[in-house]
């Protein structure tokens, strides 16, 4: 399946009757708000940020027990939204451009990579004020909290400023797609997350309206959802928490999770003009949820290759075991079935690197709901590897459908002194 790739981790050995009937009742629950649109976590309440008090806050229309949202700066040398925060916030909205000029391919020096230079240029200074504690004004007396807004730009403008560099490929085509052309490529890419839905909802409009002022035309868009981490389980610095999607299992278990790690594997080092950025894939996966929920739970664990209670693979040992491929059991029978999902987008079968996958569920109503799929990697090619190993053969590809799907180079972080796109574009 496309990317769901994404491994989506699993979970699960039936304990004791009462234990059985709360996981399918928590699973039923959080896929029955998915198909109102407004899913596990959608509940949050508007958030203060640290230190002071809003003025929603102070008129009253703010319960004082709402938590806080820790601060999140768009400054620095690398983006907010990709490792930071560590743990995702719980809504995102992602749009999807095109960008005035981009009907031929232009090469390096034209006036697409200008024209695109400026407008990204503009871009990042309104991302600067939504995201200040001054934000607030622009949407609508909330203050922004942990808002970030992540900024990518598609092949077709990369390659306009040079087609050797990173993100300058587009992704091909794969198997089990189902989009029309507006919902493939594009030439801009914004993600805005928030614990805050309605912080999210403003932000993501004001950008919106922004874009179109300057000519840029909206292609795809959508809105996700996720769980929140397990209050029992914050997760150290630089860890991050798996959690749960439409199909009851934990995902996002096998990912980059040490500085270290992230430097080696979604980071780009160089050259210069892209240094502090990385490569981003992201894929709508409608996902059969009723179809896969019918089977049992050791039919589903078989698909996944995990247990859906933990995430602990079938090859045995904890939550935090590494999979063992090899491992079979008496009768000779891989413990990790040949297909499942588990198994078949592991990186050490694939032959590529990991991804930081930051995926969200998401609801458009009861026959369209399934997974926004957002990961980051130094290289296309581990996302592409992956994923046509997945096409060759993996049972989860069966539930799932790819219906948007585009590729984006993350710019490198910026400030008030250093526009956004200025080392791509000068």
């Amino acid at each position: 399946m496309t990317t769901v790739s994404a491994r989506l981790g699993g979970s699960g050995t039936e304990q004791r009757p009462s234990r059985r009937r709360a996981l399918v009742s928590g699973t039923a629950a959080m896929v029955a708000a998915g198909i109102t649109g407004y899913a596990a976590g959608a509940r949050g309440r508007p958030t203060a940020p640290p230190g002071g008090v809003s003025r929603a806050g102070a008129s009253g229309t703010r319960p004082s027990s709402a938590p806080e949202a820790v601060a999140l700066s768009a400054r620095g040398s690398r983006q907010a939204g990709v490792d930071r925060p560590v743990q995702p916030q719980q809504h995102v909205a992602l749009s999807v451009y095109d960008l005035p000029g981009a009907g031929r391919q232009d090469g390096p020096g034209s006036d697409f990579a200008g024209r695109s230079g400026r407008l990204v240029a503009g871009l990042g200074t309104r991302v600067l004020g939504l995201t200040t504690r001054d934000g607030d004004t622009a949407l609508g007396g909330f203050p922004p909290g942990d808002l970030t807004v992540t900024v990518g730009v598609g092949p077709r403008v990369v390659a306009a400023v040079d087609g050797d560099l990173p993100g300058a490929r587009e992704l091909p085509g794969f198997a089990r797609e189902d989009m029309p052309d507006s919902a493939r490529g594009g030439d801009l890419m914004v993600q805005v997350c928030a614990s805050d839905p309605q912080v999210v909802t403003l932000a993501d409009g004001a950008l919106r309206a922004w874009l179109q002022e300057h000519s840029a035309a909206p292609r795809w868009s959508q809105h996700g959802f996720r769980p929140p981490a397990p209050p029992t389980q914050p997760g150290p610095a630089g860890q991050r928490v798996p959690v749960r999607n439409l199909l009851g299992f934990l995902d996002g278990i096998v990912v980059p999770r040490t500085g270290r790690e992230l430097d080696q594997e979604v980071w780009l080092p160089t050259p210069a003009r892209v240094r502090g950025g990385t490569v981003s894939v992201v894929r709508r996966l409608r996902l059969d949820v009723a179809r896969f929920a019918a089977q049992d739970l050791a039919q589903q664990e078989r698909v996944i290759g995990r247990r859906r209670e933990d995430g602990a693979p079938l090859s045995g040992g904890g939550p935090d075991a590494s999979m063992d491929l090899g491992a079979k059991s008496a009768q000779g029978r891989y413990l990790v079935p040949a297909m499942a999902h588990a198994r078949r987008a592991n990186p050490n079968g694939t032959g590529s690197g990991l991804m930081l996958r930051r995926g969200y569920s998401y609801a458009n109503g009861p026959e369209d709901r399934g997974l926004l799929f957002i990961c980051f990697q130094r290289e296309l090619r581990t996302f592409v590897a992956t994923q046509q190993r997945l096409d060759d053969g993996d049972e989860l590809s069966s539930f799932a459908t790819a219906t948007a799907s585009g590729t984006f180079l993350v710019l490198p972080g910026f400030s008030g002194t250093r526009p956004l796109g200025a080392p791509l574009f000068s």
